[in-house]
């Protein structure tokens, strides 16, 4: 079987290379010439673990190829995989218009029957609009629309395609459930679920997923609150949540709330397909609010670690990035607590072991450092962003001896209270009691 994938980002390149790595041939296909050139040559644009050498074997077996000839792509697949962006309009509604451009070019270039399949993340009702616009240029088109939404965490895509915990198919016909069942196959096989419903069905399920997760953050986090003020153990809490089977352990880590590519833009989307079908989604609509506020709240705890005032303070920060192993830092919280830090005066010495080159195209005035010691060097708090591996061991002898004041605000939860106090730290985490209250006099204080 051969197939074309049109757009080279995130989700289309990790796709594409990973279909290749199944035995299929892929030609993936991009506009932008120089990008093309440089996949060409094994330089990949994005950081995702185990993602450079499959792309640089495929390549190498001739199973993965890169064009700017959507024609030829097109008229040699027996599907054609939609895996352009759907950025966030001003209105929150996702902009479509790179959907249904690539739809009019497919139309085009059709040639017998092929499948052209949703990749991307789109509002319920994006296939059968694909469907007429292709019929508008191409009425003897002989074609079927599939929404075959993906499911793939920055930092763990590659395992999640090649071990997928189910493959959502959504379509109309027998024909097509045939071809994508021999995509598949291999993992029908493996006796991975795959679940055949319609398109809408699809569409919709995959902001669902989206949705939720996000919601899941924002719930611990504002029992992350309640903790704090009374007493109790965030973490503790989640262990206990996670142990009931209907809830699961997944997306219960308390932290400065969720960001990156697709939680955000995925639940304005919904929030907007739902007034648009008169269907509001109020729970999402509260937890985007949430969400936005619980970042900003971020930049005020470490003002308040700081005794109120930090102007002329310098602030290290470790980790820009939106999670770990990815490069990504589209709507993370590192962006929203450094700019409020900044306009409170703040002096910001930052490090990121991957991310420091995309943040610099949107932070200005940062001292970007070459490790995390150089980032707490002469600061007055340490702040910890993001939960890579290697901010788990650091030797925190050493990072108190760099530092003006022995002050850490743990975004992540990654050291012990008890640890960091015998260290000679000022310690503050996430959803545990508040220094200097006891558990009971602040019990005692909510109830009186």
């Amino acid at each position: 079987m051969k197939i074309s994938v049109i757009g080279t980002g995130y989700v289309g390149l990790v796709s594409g290379a990973c279909f290749a790595e199944l035995g299929i041939d892929v030609v993936c296909v991009d506009i932008n010439e120089q990008k093309v050139e440089e996949l060409k040559k094994g330089i990949i644009p994005i950081y995702e673990p185990g993602l450079e050498d499959i792309v640089l074997r495929q390549t190498a077996a001739k199973r993965l190829s890169f064009t700017v000839d959507t024609k030829s792509a097109v008229t040699d697949s027996e599907a054609v995989f939609i895996a352009v962006g759907t950025p966030p309009r001003e209105d929150g509604y996702a902009d479509l218009s790179y959907v249904y451009k690539v739809a009019k070019q497919i139309a085009k270039n059709l040639n017998g029957y092929t499948l052209v399949v949703t990749k991307s993340t789109v509002p319920v009702g994006t296939a059968q609009e694909i469907k007429r616009i292709i019929l508008e240029q191409n009425p003897n088109a002989d074609f079927d629309v599939v929404s075959n939404p993906e499911f793939l965490r920055e930092g763990s895509a590659v395992k999640d395609f090649m071990h997928p915990d189910r493959i959502l198919i959504g379509c109309e016909t027998q024909r097509a459930r045939d071809v994508m069942g021999a995509l598949y196959s291999c993992f029908s096989k493996d006796a991975v679920p795959i679940l055949y419903t319609t398109p809408e069905t699809s569409e919709i399920s995959k902001y669902a997923a989206n949705a939720f997760l996000a919601m899941k953050i924002t719930f611990i986090n504002e029992i992350a609150d309640l903790c704090e003020q009374t007493g109790g153990n965030v973490q503790e809490v989640s262990k206990a949540l996670g142990m009931d089977a209907r809830i699961g352990k997944g997306f219960l880590n308390a932290g400065p709330g969720y960001g990156g590519s697709c939680f955000p833009k995925d639940t304005r989307a919904l929030t907007q397909n739902g007034r648009l079908h008169n269907a509001p989604q109020t729970i999402i609509e509260q937890v985007m609010a949430v969400n936005y506020a619980r970042q900003a709240a971020m930049a005020d705890r470490v003002v308040q670690a700081c005794g109120g005032d930090i102007k002329g303070k310098r602030v290290g920060i470790l980790g820009v990035a939106f999670k770990p192993e990815t490069n990504d830092v589209r709507e993370a919280p590192s962006l929203v607590i450094i700019d409020q830090l900044q306009a409170a005066g703040a002096i910001i010495s930052a490090y990121d072991p991957i991310a420091m080159e995309e943040a610099k195209k949107v932070l200005q005035d940062v001292n970007w450092c070459d490790n995390s010691y150089d980032a707490a060097k002469d600061s007055d708090i340490l702040v910890i962003v993001t939960e890579w591996s290697e901010f788990k061991t650091l030797n925190m002898s050493k990072v108190k001896a760099v530092m003006k004041r022995p002050c850490i605000l743990d975004l992540r939860n990654i050291y012990q209270s008890e640890d960091m106090a015998q260290l000679g730290f000022n310690y503050y985490a996430i959803g545990k009691s508040i220094p200097n209250i006891s558990s009971g006099e602040k019990a005692v204080k909510k109830l009186a």
